[in-house]
C-alpha cells in the first residue's frame, strides 16, 4: 500500500517535450503532476507505454491512471474522505469476500476490473483515469480505440513500416540490458526471439516449455525458430508433479483467485531463466489481438454473414423454418439450423455459447445458498457494455479485437505472464503491445488482417523470409496444458484436484453432487473439456485457503 501522492510504476514515455524534460531531471513523479496539472483526467492520454501513476495535487484533486492494457496495475479502496491506492488488492486491508466476485471468477476463469474478490476494493480497468476530490470518485476510459483504416495501402510500405516498429519496440526494451525470450514456438515469439538476435548480434537466450502428451507438446516448432535463428535454447518438460507442487504456490502469489491453465507452466519457464541469472524476459503476447489472429475471429465473420442476407429472406423464410423445427427432422439441415440459431444472436452473447458455466447451467454447479446471493446476469452485462464501448463504426472484426485487448490482453494474459514471472523473480517486456504497433494496427485495413478466413494475413506476410514457413502456417497453440488426462491418470495430481473440489463444497459454493458426477463422469469421459472446469475450481479453493480455511460440515 501507498499513499495516493507518491506513486509511479513502469515506464512512461511523456510525448509532451516539457514534460519529458521534466521527468528527465526531476523524475516520472514530477512530469505526472505537472501534466495533471495542465491536463487534468486528460493527463494520460497524451503519456505511452506502460504505466501506474497515482499523484495528489496542490490542491487536494487526487489522480489515478493505469496503461491502455493494464499491464501495470492499480488497486483502490475508499474509505471516508481517504483514497488509498496500492498494486495489489490485497494490500489494502479488506477480507470481506465478495460472492459476486467468485461467480465472476467461475465464468471469466478470473475477475475482470473493476471489481476484485474483495468487497470495497476495486481495479483500476485498462486505459482508465480516475479522480478523487472532496470524498467522491468519478472514473472515466481516457483512451479509446479509434480504427482509421488506409483506403489504398501500399503492402511494401506498411511492411517496412512494420519492420522498423517492431525492430524499434524490441530495442527499447533491450535499453535496460539483455533479456531472455519466452518461446512458444508460435509467430509472435519466433518475432520477438528472431529480432533480439538480429539487434544483438548475439544468440538470443529462449525458453521454452513442453508436455509429453500427444497433442499438447509443440516443441518442435521452437525448435524451427532456435535453429532458423540461431539461438541459444532452453527447454523444460512440466510433468505432473510440478502441478501437485506448483499449484499452490501459483494461485497463492496471486492477490485474487485467477485460473488461466497456463500460469503454472509459464511460471516454469520464467523460473528456468530465472535460475539462468536473468531477471527480465521479453513476451511475444499481442500480436493475435492486434493483427487478426484468434480462430474465433473466422468463425464469428461466418456467422456475421447471416446479419447481411436481405431482411425478407432471414426474419421471413429462415428464422420461421428454424423455430418450428422441421429442419431438425432432416439430417442434411440441421447444420444450417444450428448456424441460423447462433447467427441470429447478437453479439457479444454469442460468443458466450461456448461459456462453460452457460454450458452447464449455474443451478447444475452452484449450490442454492450461494445463488441466493448473486446476480448471474452480471458478467453478460459486464460484456455487453465492454462490446457497445467499441467503436460503433468499426467492422465486426476490428470490434472483437478491441473487446479482446480487454478480456483476453488485460485481464487474462497479461496478468498470467506477469504474475506468474514475478513468482519467479523475472520482470517481462511486451513488444508487440508497443504503443507505435498499436497506432499502426489501427490504421490496417480489416482485410489485412482477416483476409477472408486467413488469420493476420499481414503480419504473417509481413514476415515471410523472416520466420520459417513452418511456423508461418502452423496451428496456435501456445503454453496448453494437459491437465485433464494429467488429473484422470496421476493420483496425487487427481487427489489435489479431488480435496480442492470438495473444499468448494464444503464453503457452500459448489454442489457436492455435480462436484461427484464432474470428477467421476464427465472428467474421465471428456479429460480435455471438462478438466478446464476441475482446473478453475481447483486454484479457487487453493487461493481460498490462503485467506479463509476450510469450515468442514459436522
Amino acid at each position: 500500500m501507498t499513499n495516493a501522492s507518491t506513486l509511479t510504476l513502469g515506464h512512461p514515455r511523456f510525448g509532451d517535450n516539457a514534460l519529458a524534460d521534466i521527468a528527465k531531471r526531476e523524475g516520472d513523479l514530477a512530469a505526472w503532476r505537472q501534466a495533471f496539472r495542465e491536463h487534468g483526467a486528460d493527463a494520460p492520454a497524451r503519456v505511452t507505454g506502460d504505466f501506474a501513476v497515482a499523484v495528489e495535487l496542490d490542491d487536494g484533486r487526487v489522480f489515478i491512471a493505469i496503461d491502455r492494457f493494464a499491464i501495470q496495475t492499480l488497486c483502490y479502496r475508499v474509505e471516508g474522505d481517504e483514497l488509498r491506492v496500492a498494486t495489489r488488492a490485497d494490500e489494502l486491508g479488506a477480507t470481506e469476500l465478495d460472492p459476486q466476485a467468485i461467480f465472476d471468477y467461475l465464468y471469466f476463469h478470473v475477475i475482470p476490473s473493476p471489481r476484485t474478490i474483495f468487497r470495497d476494493v476495486f481495479r483500476l480497468p485498462p486505459g482508465h483515469c480516475a479522480l478523487f476530490e472532496k470524498g467522491k470518485l468519478s472514473l472515466a476510459p481516457y483512451w479509446r480505440p479509434r480504427f482509421d483504416e488506409l483506403r489504398n495501402p501500399s503492402f511494401a510500405a506498411l511492411r517496412d513500416e512494420f519492420h522498423q516498429i517492431v525492430k524499434d519496440a524490441v530495442t527499447d526494451r533491450l535499453a535496460a540490458g539483455p533479456a531472455g525470450c519466452y518461446l512458444s514456438g508460435g509467430t509472435d515469439s519466433s518475432t520477438v526471439a528472431g529480432m533480439v538476435t538480429r539487434i544483438t548480434g548475439q544468440p538470443a537466450d529462449t525458453y521454452s516449455i513442453g508436455f509429453a502428451v500427444d497433442g499438447y507438446d509443440e516443441m518442435e516448432y521452437a525448435r524451427l525458430a532456435v535453429k532458423h535463428f540461431g539461438t541459444r535454447h532452453h527447454e523444460y518438460y512440466v510433468t505432473p508433479d510440478d502441478l501437485v507442487a506448483g499449484m499452490p504456490a501459483v494461485a497463492a502469489s496471486y492477490d485474487q483467485p485467477f485460473g488461466n491453465s497456463s500460469a503454472v507452466p509459464a511460471y516454469y519457464c520464467a523460473r528456468m531463466a530465472r535460475q539462468d541469472g536473468h531477471d527480465r524476459m521479453l513476451a511475444g503476447d499481442g500480436g493475435d489481438e492486434l493483427f487478426g489472429g484468434n480462430t474465433r475471429y473466422a468463425t464469428q465473420r461466418l456467422f456475421g454473414i447471416y446479419g447481411s442476407l436481405p431482411g425478407l429472406l432471414r426474419r421471413g423464410i429462415a428464422e420461421p423454418l428454424v423455430d418450428s423445427g422441421l429442419l431438425n427432422r432432416l439430417p442434411l439441415l440441421k447444420k444450417g439450423a444450428s448456424y441460423v440459431r447462433k447467427a441470429r444472436v447478437p453479439m457479444p452473447d454469442r460468443m458466450e455459447s461456448y461459456n462453460l458455466i452457460e454450458h452447464l447451467g449455474a443451478g447444475t454447479i452452484l449450490t442454492p445458498g450461494f445463488l441466493a446471493r448473486i446476480d448471474t446476469g452480471i458478467p453478460l452485462r459486464h460484456q455487453r457494455e465492454t462490446y457497445a464501448a467499441c467503436p460503433a463504426s468499426a467492422s465486426l472484426i476490428n470490434q472483437m479485437l478491441a473487446y479482446d485487448w480487454r478480456y483476453t490482453l488485460a485481464e487474462n494474459d497479461l496478468p498470467k505472464v506477469i504474475g506468474s514471472a514475478r513468482l519467479a523473480g523475472v520482470e517481462v517486456g511486451f513488444p508487440l503491445l508497443d504503443d507505435r504497433l498499436l497506432d499502426f494496427s489501427l490504421k490496417l485495413p480489416v482485410s489485412y488482417k482477416l483476409k477472408g478466413l486467413k488469420l493476420r494475413w499481414f503480419f504473417k506476410e509481413a514476415l515471410r523470409g523472416f520466420l520459417p514457413d513452418e511456423i508461418l502456417v502452423k496451428k496456435k497453440h501456445g503454453f496448453g496444458l494437459p491437465f485433464g488426462p494429467w488429473a484422470v491418470n496421476h493420483p496425487a495430481l487427481g487427489k489435489l484436484a479431488t480435496e480442492s473440489l470438495h473444499g468448494l463444497a464444503d464453503r457452500d459454493i459448489v454442489r457436492r453432487d455435480f462436484i461427484d458426477t464432474l470428477l467421476k463422469v464427465h472428467l474421465p469421459a471428456h479429460p480435455g473439456f471438462h478438466g478446464e472446469l476441475v482446473w478453475i475450481m481447483t486454484m479457487l479453493e487453493q487461493w481460498l485457503r490462503t485467506q479463509q480455511p476450510v469450515k468442514h460440515p459436522d
